[in-house]
């Protein structure tokens, strides 16, 4: 599509004859062009509405279409009162204020865009400020003690708040602007962005920022606009506890919650709008730390989308929210969603980054483009137009579609792991003492219990990836969710505490990956039951090798662990399969793949019929009820079972064949230990052994003098250890290997060599991290 740039873009130059007010500041117009502030509002615009587009074309002409119509339908119902600027929707907790706001920038949207139907409309424009100036007077003003939730005043409502003052700002009086920035003045005072601590850390403090730079530019208050730019600091360093990006990719957004898809998307986002917002003025961005920022697109954030989808496993209690009842287009908040949120944002972000690193992330993202065929990106409905012209130019761009990149990598700090490989890719939630066992608040997520005791998602290549998007969330089985080892006992919603209050007691989370293959493991304690066990994921070429040990309970109640819990949607058809009947050799699902019991296993099936609606796990959300039809495979342990232990193989995409194969090659797997000690395995034809040691104790060839975390990689003559210490107690770990080893090529300075020869002794000193040192050996 050519761009041929008939979109209104910059308010000030809309219709002057409708204006409410004239300009409020003296400046001659030769000044005021010159003028930076002037400058940088009018590229916030270009950011907020968007650039480059024909209004006439789709998806551009359906979208401001309905915008409009939108805009129409509030304006009829308006009718201020006392409490309220709509009936029914009064300004109360959880965000009665911002949910105005939000109307009120759909209005203003259509009034400044061109296509809407209502483009320059007076009465649009003046009812617009008559809402403006209700809230002003009722309830968003610099008297108001603020109450309920601390975010509708801090961040929603200035944000929306700011953004139309933006588009309006030449048909406000000065009187109106200067009320929205003492509003905003007294709700976000300069202490919040000096001090970086409690709500104003991570993207809380990006949202701020993002309120508190536009009302300086606006206000033309250079001082407000240098502090929100230099308050951004704090976010770019890299952190070892609490809120931020850490070194090895994990964000963790309240304190305990691995949350790079909702939160980590809001910061990308606003700082991507930041940077190109002060690009290039005397305000812009020059922290040298902002090169983290750019680094995380690629290493903390592209790991975790998989066609177009964001792994739901760090989108915290946003994986309850479905369809909202809100005011927007019907849309579904599910992890398509929340990748889509992320992918415009680094579309956003690649304006500030260099030309290679642009070139790179453009790629991926066409990639992502090209392969989502669940909710396609180019006409996705969450996103206004402005987005939309960013994802369409990279789309018509020249630059070549990336494939998935293939190899692990653990979120040690986030208690998470991804594994792709070219026919598939896996994706490991746990929880430790670190990292909650779910997040719940505000109504949202009070069942997802269970979603960090080693859930295993999964997604096969080629494959229409929706198996967690199309209603999986209010129709699954919270108890049955897939990969995890957990007591039946029942529990009561919000169990545990709610934002991440419910952490077990466990340190041994984490494991060792060379980038390619991983050794991954867990140690359970049950939320609210005395359940415990030991699991562990070898992440190889086109399995995953899974383990469960010393799973003991005293609670009165059976024990499962679900192998998987698979979404078949309505009415689905696929064929099961099941060798073995009293003990199941392999099992096959149509369409999905299919899992290898190594030795035979009592596997128990199930294919039933759930209902369920999004309200029932969102107090916010719709309450319209659907069925989706499930196939679950589980383990049953018993009651009050003690040590019982599992041992399967997971195969994403494979057919009958490959798992009879697979079943019928006793070479193939070696299970070296499996018990609460350590549980290890030897793949010969991979060249790998691997294994995670809960206590000091030998495996194999292999022993070590602590808990530790090894994987071995033999390639002809040379081979490769790769070691962590899960615990971080950052006490050295030493680990032998008996194998003849003639010399040593390379290590990490972590690693020591203490001696090689018959066999290979070294020293681990890990530090506060569970990071893989590696060791690379010429064997005799």
């Amino acid at each position: 599509m050519t761009p041929t740039r008939r979109t209104f873009l910059i308010a000030s130059t809309l219709l002057a004859g409708t204006a409410l007010a004239p300009p409020a500041h003296a400046a001659d117009a030769s000044d005021a062009s010159d003028d930076e502030f002037d400058t940088l509002r009018k590229r916030w615009l270009e950011i907020s509405l968007g650039t480059g587009y024909d209004a006439t074309a789709e998806p551009y002409a359906s979208r401001l279409k309905g915008l409009g119509e939108l805009a129409r339908g509030f304006r009829a119902t308006m009718a201020p009162t006392a409490t309220s600027l709509w009936p029914g929707y009064p300004f109360d907790p959880p965000a009665g204020i911002t949910q105005a706001y939000n109307r009120l920038w759909t209005m203003t949207q259509a009034y400044a865009q061109e296509g809407t139907g209502s483009t320059g409309d007076a009465g649009l424009l003046a009812d617009i400020v008559k809402g403006l100036d209700h809230l002003a007077a009722t309830v968003y003003n610099a008297t108001t003690t603020r109450y309920g939730n601390w975010w509708e005043w801090q961040i929603g409502s200035p944000r929306l708040l700011m953004d139309i003052v933006a588009v309006l700002y030449e048909h406000l009086t000065q009187d109106r602007r200067d009320a929205a920035f003492a509003a905003v003045d007294h709700f976000i005072p300069d202490a919040v962005l000096r001090d970086y601590s409690g709500t104003s850390t991570g993207a809380n403090r990006v949202d701020l920022c993002r309120s508190v730079a536009l009302r300086g530019i606006l206000g033309r208050n250079a001082d407000k606009t240098a502090l929100a730019r230099d308050a951004l600091s704090p976010v770019f360093p890299y952190v070892t506890k609490g809120d931020g990006l850490y070194a090895d990719g994990s964000f963790i957004q309240h304190t305990y919650i691995a949350y790079s898809g909702t939160y980590g998307q809001v910061m990308l986002d606003g700082l991507g709008r930041l940077f190109a917002l002060l690009a290039g003025s005397t305000r812009a961005v020059t922290d040298p730390n902002r090169q983290i920022i750019l680094d995380s697109v690629e290493h903390a954030y592209a790991p975790l989308l998989f066609d177009g989808l964001m792994m739901d496993s760090v989108n915290g209690r946003a994986i309850s929210r479905g369809y909202l009842n809100s005011d927007d287009l019907k849309v579904m908040r599910s992890d398509h969603f929340h990748g889509q949120g992320l992918i415009a944002a680094m579309a956003q972000l690649a304006a500030g980054a260099s030309a290679a690193e642009r070139e790179r992330w453009h790629g991926r993202i066409k990639g992502w483009i090209e392969r989502d065929t669940v909710t396609p990106l180019l006409t996705a409905r969450q996103f206004g137009v402005a987005d939309l012209s960013r994802l369409h130019a990279v789309a018509d761009s020249a630059v070549a579609a990336a494939p998935e990149p293939v190899g692990h990598q653990l979120f040690a700090a986030m208690d998470r792991a991804v594994h792709k490989r070219p026919g598939f890719a896996a994706n490991i939630s746990m929880s430790s003492d670190r990292i909650a066992y779910y997040e719940c608040g505000n109504g949202e997520n009070p069942r997802g219990w269970h979603t960090g005791a080693g859930m295993l998602s999964w997604w096969a290549a080629g494959k229409r990836s929706d198996q967690y998007t199309d209603w999986f969330w209010p129709t699954v089985d919270f108890y049955r969710l897939p990969g995890t080892t957990v007591s039946t006992k029942r529990l009561a919603d919000r169990a545990g505490g709610e934002w991440g209050a419910a952490r077990p007691d466990v340190k041994w989370v984490g494991g060792a990956t060379d980038g390619e293959f991983a050794a991954v493991g867990q140690h359970v304690k049950g939320l609210g039951s005395t359940l415990q066990a030991r699991k562990s994921w070898f992440c190889l070429a086109d399995t995953v090798v899974c383990l469960g040990a010393g799973i003991t309970a005293a609670d009165g109640v059976p024990v499962e662990t679900v192998v998987d819990n698979r979404n078949l949607g309505e009415g689905g058809t696929q064929t099961f399969t099941v060798d073995g009947a009293a003990r199941a050799r392999w099992a096959h699902l149509e369409g999905h793949g299919g899992w290898v019991f190594p030795g035979g296993a009592p596997l128990r099936h199930l294919r039933e019929d759930r209902t369920g609606a999004w309200s029932d796990i969102n107090t916010t959300s719709s309450t319209e009820r659907r069925t989706r039809r499930w196939q679950t495979l589980w383990l049953d342990h018993g009651t009050d079972p003690t040590d019982a232990a599992y041992a399967y193989l997971l195969m994403p995409g494979a057919s009958k064949h490959d798992l009879a194969r697979r079943a019928g090659d006793r070479h193939w797997l070696s299970v070296l230990a499996n018990t609460a000690a350590a549980q290890a395995v030897a793949v010969p034809s991979l060249g790998v052994s691997a294994a995670n040691f809960w206590q000091a104790g030998s495996a194999g060839e292999l022993t070590v003098s602590a808990p530790a975390s090894v994987l071995l990689r033999r390639q002809g003559r040379t081979a490769t250890l790769t070691v962590s210490e899960p615990p971080r107690t950052g006490e050295p770990v030493d680990i032998t290997w008996d194998r003849p080893v003639r010399r040593v090529v390379s290590h990490d300075p972590s690693v020591e060599v203490l001696a090689t020869g018959r066999r290979l002794r070294l020293r681990v000193t890990p530090g506060a991290a569970c990071v893989s040192h590696r060791c690379e050996v010429t064997l005799s």
